[in-house]
């Protein structure tokens, strides 16, 4: 008998973030060892370079990316397994469901990660030559319609109800209406609630788009609040407004430029 061997499968990463990218090449080599990384890119255009040159199997594939979306990187592909890396929460899964393709949601899980990876196993064993130029077409044009965020909108009318986000290795699910407030930290964005802090990955301004404007109130370039946990505002010797949140110890210091909202209060 014939022993047959069938070369080791290969993929390239995708992803503006360093981090995230380093998780993904370690956890893959983990849970994945056979597969082999071709390379990692920080952008669109270097996605698209990239993989050109290697010709992978599989491609994970950061949504927002520096120069080209990876919606725009994956439309010249043919004859690859796509895998999407988006922060688009309350959209991304009826969106990439729908359109049959795969994706992670950041910060990626461990657990979601590995239900990823035997997906692929099998979808490479029934077709190694991945998905047809024509389906992924359709999958991608469902996507662009279904992600309207992606060209600086929110979807007509739709608010934010659930954030995932990452505590310490974990990934929690948490209600809006639990945030106290929302602060910006450097690539990420901080979220607190009574029971501590969190980190997801959308920046600041598009997470205000997302929120109820009548609820979260701006009060600084980087923070923005729940109305709702306001339990008092205070003014110092400068006039400069403090609140006091329910459940939080710290007190948040409002830009002058916002404080007009607080004059009632």
């Amino acid at each position: 008998m014939n022993d047959v061997r069938h070369p080791a499968p290969r993929a390239v990463i995708a992803d503006d973030e360093p981090n995230l990218a380093r998780y993904l090449r370690e956890r893959l080599a983990t849970l994945w060892p056979e597969l082999e990384i071709a390379g990692v890119a920080g952008n669109g255009p270097e996605a698209k370079a990239l993989i050109d040159a290697e010709e992978p199997d599989i491609a994970f594939l950061d949504i927002r990316m520096p120069g080209i979306s990876g919606l725009d990187v994956a439309r010249d592909l043919a004859g690859v397994h796509v895998v999407f890396v988006t922060a688009f929460d309350q959209y991304a899964i009826e969106a990439f469901e729908r359109a049959a393709v795969d994706y992670l949601l950041k910060p990626v899980a461990d657990e979601r990660l590995a239900a990823t990876v035997a997906r692929l196993k099998e979808r490479l064993a029934a077709a190694p030559a991945g998905v047809a130029a024509p389906e992924l077409a359709q999958a991608l044009a469902l996507l662009q319609a279904h992600l309207p965020q992606l060209a600086g909108g929110t979807a007509s009318g739709e608010r934010l109800a659930w954030i995932r986000a990452a505590v310490g290795a974990q990934v929690r699910l948490i209600a809006v209406e639990d945030v106290a407030y929302f602060e910006a930290n450097d690539k990420y964005t901080s979220v607190f609630t009574a029971d501590g802090e969190a980190l997801i990955r959308t920046p600041l301004k598009e997470l205000l788009a997302q929120l109820d404007a009548d609820r979260f109130w701006q009060i600084h370039r980087g923070t923005i609040v729940n109305a709702a946990h306001v339990a008092a505002t205070t003014r110092d010797l400068t006039g400069r407004v403090k609140l006091k949140l329910k459940g939080r110890p710290e007190m948040l210091v409002v830009s002058r430029a916002y404080a007009h909202r607080f004059r009632q209060m």
